[in-house]
């Protein structure tokens, strides 16, 4: 095994002088590829009688999208309160999960990958699970728009903006920005342009001012606004991240749970690795992993503010659920901030570009390429608490928000050049068709 130094790269394995074939990782364990429907026993339209789940795989029942559901929690988390009343189908779950062939893990350590980024397009990610409890809530009061607040790259906010217009909603959406950028058009970069497009109403904050505020008191501004404008509004927090929230990773959880049991995969997994930047995530995850048969660990990378901070944060979204236990015994966070929120050192860019050309997987640089590579340095740092161990990393999505890093990245992609077509070459006009 190749350790790296404290300053972790993975440089040596994979410089750009290192030949691109043969690969250092072996070839990719085959996926766990059930499309098994978590949420309901689904009948085939071509014959009345239920699908035998162990026998024949199941086909997507038509016409569920966007569609409100009663919901039904885990046999194991029926006794959290409140359980919601209904859900919309908002993603494309279950999301896969398959082997993933990160290089130099510890000895007899497994990586597999839960690809949440694929969730949907314009509504990828972690969010969207949020989602699904939020808008049935916000249908079910009566609500006409919805307001949210984040970074001025939120994935949370484009996913609200589309899954609110989706149901016929408006969105407004408070965004925080620079000081010096908070009286100028933001642009149709990355998550924007979606949201743009979509038609949200954007407020812009600077970041002073969201400091000595705080999210909740925006968000109360423009809800009085709204209402003195005969409008309903219905108020989602940063993230998606309260106890209702919660539920989307609780119900994730069961999703895991169903795939793999009607998967060839031997056993559970030992450890969950995600990345925490709002808290409901974490909160859901390591409830249900308490609750159900899973069991496994889970380890928040946090990517702003502390852990001692998501520590009791998530303590309040278990107590909202009366879960009865502590988060500080079912969830171990870390710091993964480094230069803070959004912000990337030249390290981890190189890190989420070398996953990609190695392993395919494209990582975003504010959530789930801060929490791999706080993941991958400590494996290197601490190779025998990771020994033997099955690991489960949640890819929550973001992938626009790279468009906002281009300029720090342009220098690590230069793979390019005119191609070299020898003058002698024959050539006959209009032979190449253009269309």
């Amino acid at each position: 095994m190749i350790c790296y130094a404290s300053t972790w790269s993975l440089s040596t394995p994979f410089s750009s002088t290192t030949p691109p074939h043969p690969s250092p990782l072996s070839p990719a364990a085959p996926p766990i590829t059930t499309d098994f429907c978590y949420r309901r026993k689904i009948r085939c339209s071509s014959h009345s009688s239920l699908v035998n789940m162990d026998s024949e795989k199941p086909q997507e029942s038509s016409f569920t999208f966007l569609t409100k559901k009663p919901y039904q929690p885990p046999a194991w988390a029926s006794h959290l309160n409140p359980i919601p009343s209904h859900v919309y189908s908002l993603g494309h779950f279950p999301t896969p999960i398959h082997k993933w062939n990160l290089p130099n893990l510890p000895a007899s350590t497994e990586v597999w990958i839960k690809r949440d980024d694929l969730s949907g397009m314009q509504l990828s990610g972690n969010k969207v699970r949020k989602l699904e409890f939020l808008l049935a809530d916000a249908v079910a009061k009566g609500a006409d728009c919805v307001v949210t607040i984040g970074g001025i790259q939120s994935n949370h906010c484009r996913a609200t903006a589309v899954a609110s217009k989706y149901l016929n909603l408006d969105c407004y959406l408070i965004l925080r920005t620079s000081k010096v950028l908070v009286d100028k058009d933001p642009g149709l970069t990355g998550n924007l342009l979606v949201e743009r497009l979509v038609g949200a109403h954007i407020d812009l904050v600077s970041k002073e001012e969201y400091s000595n505020i705080g999210s909740v008191a925006l968000t109360d501004i423009l809800k009085e606004k709204l209402l003195r404008e005969g409008r309903r509004p219905y108020i989602i927090p940063v993230g998606g991240s309260n106890s209702l929230g919660t539920w989307g990773y609780i119900e994730a959880i069961r999703e895991v749970e169903q795939q793999l049991q009607n998967s060839k995969v031997e056993s559970g997994f030992d450890d969950i690795v995600v990345a925490c930047g709002s808290g409901g995530t974490i909160a859901g995850l390591s409830v249900a992993c308490w609750l159900s048969n899973l069991k496994a660990k889970v380890h928040a990378y946090c990517v702003c503010d502390d852990p001692e901070y998501f520590y009791d944060y998530s303590q309040g979204l278990l107590d909202g659920l009366g879960a009865g236990v502590s988060s500080r015994d079912i969830v171990l966070i870390q710091n993964a901030k480094g230069l803070g929120y959004a912000m990337n050192t030249a390290e981890e860019l190189q890190f989420v570009k070398e996953i990609a050309e190695t392993t395919g997987v494209i990582l975003d640089p504010v959530y789930s390429g801060k929490a791999a590579y706080g993941m991958v340095k400590d494996m290197a740092e601490n190779p025998k608490k990771w020994e033997g161990k099955k690991i489960l990393f949640i890819h929550t999505g973001g992938l626009l928000g790279l468009y906002d890093k281009t300029e720090q990245i342009a220098p690590l992609v230069e793979k390019w050049r005119k191609m070299d077509i020898h003058e002698s070459f024959p050539r006959k006009e209009g032979v190449g068709k253009m269309f």
